[in-house]
C-alpha cells in the first residue's frame, strides 16, 4: 500500500473492503430482518474459532473508497450492517456519516478492543478475553453477546455484563462448532439466569450468508 493510500484509509476516506452482501441478520436482537453487511478486512483480537480468519489481514483486501461503498449500500437496504474482521480498526466517522446522509441505518458488530468512532443506531458487542472492550464501548452498548465455546465463557460473560449499562440486552449465543456440547450449558443458564437470552446463528441453519 502506498503511502498516499494509506493515509486516506487512516482517514476512512477508503477502507479495506472484504465483501458486502444482501442477507437476512441472523443473530442478535435484529435477527431474522434483512441487512446490507459491509465486511471490513483487518483484525488482531485473533479468536481461534473464528468462522472469518481470512478477514485478519488487511492488507489482502482492496483500499475502496468509503464514498463507493455508501453507494452500493444505498442500492440495496435501509439498515447497513458494519461487521468484520475488527471495523473499529479503522476510524467509522467517513462511512457512517455518509450512510446516515442517505437516510440509512447504521449497526456495528465488534469486539470493542479499539476506540469507538461512527454515529451508530445500534451497536452489538461481542468481547473477547484476548482483548478486552473499552469502557466506552460498554457503556454505548446495546447488546452484548458473548459467544460460548466452553464453561468458562459463562464466568467471562458475567464479568462483561457488569461493564455494560443496564439497557443492553445481555445474550449467549454457542460457538458454531461446539453447539452439540454447549446448548445444554447455555439452555440451563439461562433458564437459572433469566437477564440472559439465547442467540443462534440462525443464518447457518437457514444455509444463507
Amino acid at each position: 500500500m502506498n503511502m498516499e493510500i494509506k493515509e486516506l484509509v487512516d482517514k476512512g476516506e477508503m477502507l479495506p473492503l472484504m465483501e458486502e452482501f444482501y442477507t437476512i441478520q441472523g443473530e442478535g436482537f435484529y435477527k431474522g430482518t434483512a441487512a446490507y453487511f459491509i465486511r471490513i478486512g483487518g483484525c488482531d483480537v485473533g479468536c481461534h474459532w473464528c468462522d472469518v480468519k481470512e478477514s485478519w489481514n488487511a492488507d489482502l483486501h482492496p483500499p475502496t473508497e468509503t464514498s463507493k461503498i455508501v453507494e452500493n449500500a444505498k442500492k440495496n437496504s435501509d439498515t447497513i450492517v458494519v461487521t468484520g474482521g475488527e471495523p473499529l480498526t479503522w476510524d467509522m466517522t467517513i462511512l457512517t456519516s455518509k450512510l446516515k446522509e442517505s437516510g440509512l441505518k447504521t449497526h456495528i458488530e465488534t469486539s470493542g478492543a479499539y476506540k469507538l468512532t461512527g454515529i451508530w443506531d445500534w451497536i452489538c458487542l461481542s468481547p473477547k478475553k484476548m482483548k478486552l472492550p473499552t469502557d466506552e464501548v460498554c457503556k454505548n452498548a446495546d447488546e452484548l453477546k458473548i459467544i460460548v465455546y466452553n464453561k468458562d465463557d459463562l464466568r467471562f460473560a458475567e464479568e462483561q455484563a457488569a461493564k455494560v449499562n443496564e439497557d443492553c440486552i445481555l445474550y449467549l449465543q454457542p460457538e458454531w462448532s461446539k453447539r452439540d456440547k454447549v446448548v445444554p450449558l447455555i439452555v440451563d443458564y439461562v433458564m437459572q439466569n433469566p437477564k440472559w437470552k439465547v442467540s443462534l446463528q440462525t443464518h447457518k441453519y437457514l444455509n444463507i450468508p
